[in-house]
């Protein structure tokens, strides 16, 4: 069954990369597989044509149509997009392979990212659908003013911009082990498709193309599961102890979290489920719902959904832990550690018939595409609104705005695609911008969603500042530097048997407490500059940031958005909202 893959492989034993000729049937399946994306694409922009405002001129597309599909996501098609957008080839691939390298136990995203949406249903999405945002940073922007609010912007960006980076480069490799194309075509030729339907459809385009992603991803991972344990190089039962595929690996299938770990591994933890909540991705689908209940609900089965779809992953990964790789047409005696990303598409190839391994094949595909285009239009629907549109062109008319958001997909696309052609270590950056979402963004959105009177602007720039600097202080393994502020249980710099340094790792949670950090200070500083200027009115013409300002009572649904004729939503306010940082009066 595997003839196609003989006549094709070449193994590069010195970096134990797997290096393929073209195979024309890979090729041509994969080529059909994108087509029938596309299509779907090209059809749900036809559909928000026919849903257009008549009385928009011309009967151009509206800016909110493609930004938020004109806030007519339902129940079914709303769960389907929710889900495949945390559903992506990082996810997909990066279970498998924590399974093999590290075991149940530190295959944490699953279970993560599964709360995090379960946490963001219960207490965030209500209130934003119902306040009318449009993205995640309009809240920040009326409380904070336009330019600060804009300041959130930056960790928002890089997450997401490297998030599809690492997406597309996980892509790239996948499709080069089973297509035999190379990483630059696959990465170029998957990004353009995505780009190219959402730059007219937009959330349309993207929320319809999600359904079928889905569904591939569902269908082609849990079909070839049955065929990788009939192939005589699995072991029947499947072990789950006494699994060694590398030296001084303990555990087995469930992994072992020693004592020494236990800070990292919560630290990990509490990133994941509170850390996934502050994304576009996420709000975008929030903010497109019918209504709150709408969006309470496709937060839920986003979150289950999450969750059941990594346990094909678990079982690929288990499975690849009970193969005798020797014994298959893999061009090594074992799976070599380098190649453990690959376990998926290896498994597929090896393990099962060829037109099987294609099924699987459009699954790995599919799990791209659907997150890599719903993180590029989130990403620029945000640059579009928060910054070009808030700060600098608040006049922007309609049309204006729907084709600058258009050359703004367009860029970001180039842009994650040059980091995935040319970054070699793009997983590392997304988990730094990972952190930087999590201490930065996500207090200050906690804060103006649920106690928007106790922080100002004062409360912001420390607590923020303060957060950045500590990060920053706190060594990064990835960018190649060690730690200046040093948390307890630091595990010092070192050198391994080759000489090469080891860098040193913070094995306190100190992620968690910066995240403290900056809602604590903000909290206190805000407290602090309000109660100092109340007190001292003398000195009001200090107040610079408006500490005793009005507060902006953004969050009450019958004066914003309860049905009054002129049904006022919040990005309305922000737009009246003078640059100068002055509270909003609506009155």
């Amino acid at each position: 069954q595997h003839y196609f893959i003989q006549s094709n492989l070449r193994f590069s034993m010195a970096g134990g990369n797997i290096e393929t000729e073209l195979n024309k049937v890979g090729l041509a399946g994969m080529i059909i597989f994108y087509l029938v994306i596309f299509v779907s694409g090209l059809f749900a922009n036809w559909i928000l044509k026919k849903k257009k405002d008549p009385d928009q001129e011309g009967g151009k597309v509206q800016s909110d149509g493609m930004m938020l599909a004109g806030r007519d996501i339902n129940y079914v098609v709303g769960c389907f997009t929710m889900t495949a957008t945390w559903v992506g080839g990082g996810y997909i691939n990066g279970t498998t392979e924590s399974i093999i390298k590290n075991g149940l136990v530190w295959t944490q995203a699953p279970v993560g990212y599964s709360i995090s949406l379960l946490l963001g249903g219960a207490f965030y999405a209500t209130k934003m659908r119902k306040w009318r945002f449009t993205t995640m940073l309009d809240p920040l922007q009326l409380k904070y003013g336009k330019p600060l609010g804009a300041l959130f912007y930056i960790p928002a960006f890089t997450g997401e911009i490297l998030w599809s980076t690492s997406i597309l480069a996980a892509l790239g490799t996948s499709l080069r082990v089973i297509c035999g194309i190379g990483d630059t075509p696959s990465i170029v030729i998957s990004a353009a498709i995505a780009m190219t339907y959402t730059l007219f459809g937009g959330l349309y385009s993207v929320a319809f193309t999600d359904i079928i992603q889905l569904v591939c991803i569902f269908v082609g991972l849990i079909f070839s599961i049955p065929f990788m344990t009939t192939s005589d190089a699995v072991t029947i039962p499947l072990a789950t102890h006494d699994v060694v595929l590398y030296p001084n690996k303990t555990g087995g299938f469930f992994g072992k979290l020693k004592s020494e770990d236990g800070g990292v591994w919560f630290d990990y933890a509490i990133m994941l489920m509170f850390g996934g909540i502050p994304w576009q991705a996420y709000f975008q689908r929030v903010l497109s719902a019918r209504d709150d209940n709408v969006a309470r609900t496709l937060s839920f089965v986003g979150g289950f959904g999450c969750f059941c779809a990594a346990i094909p992953s678990i079982i690929i990964g288990l499975i690849a832990m009970n193969t005798d790789w020797s014994a298959t047409a893999y061009p090594a005696a074992e799976l070599t550690k380098d190649n453990y990303k690959l376990a998926v598409p290896l498994c597929l190839l090896y393990l099962t018939h060829p037109a099987v391994a294609f099924i699987g094949l459009g699954a790995v595909s599919a799990a791209v595409m659907s997150s890599t285009d719903s993180s590029i239009l989130g990403v620029s629907t945000m640059f579009t609104r928060n910054v070009f549109v808030n700060v600098f062109y608040p006049k922007a008319s309609d049309v204006v705005t729907v084709w600058f958001l258009r050359g703004i997909v367009v860029i970001n696309t180039i842009i994650a695609m040059l980091i995935a052609i040319y970054v070699k270590t793009v997983y590392g950056l997304y988990l730094i911008c990972s952190d930087l979402v999590f201490i930065l963004l996500f207090p200050h959105l906690t804060l103006v969603v649920h106690a928007q009177r106790f922080t100002n602007k004062y409360g912001m720039v420390v607590g923020f500042t303060l957060a950045l600097i500590l990060r920053l202080l706190a060594g990064e393994p990835v960018l190649k530097y060690n730690a200046i502020v040093k948390f307890p249980y630091y595990k010092e710099p070192s050198t391994d048997s080759d000489g090469n340094p080891v860098y040193g790792v913070q094995k306190f949670p100190f992620r968690v407490l910066l995240m403290l950090i900056n809602m604590i200070v903000s909290l206190t500083v805000s407290s602090g500059a309000k109660q100092f200027f109340a007190r001292f009115p003398q000195y009001k013409h200090w107040d610079c940031l408006g500490a005793t300002d009005p507060e902006p009572d953004f969050f009450n649904h019958e004066e914003l958005d309860g049905g009054k004729s002129k049904n006022k939503t919040a990005v309305e306010v922000i737009s009246r909202q003078p640059s100068d940082m002055t509270a909003v009066n609506d009155g």
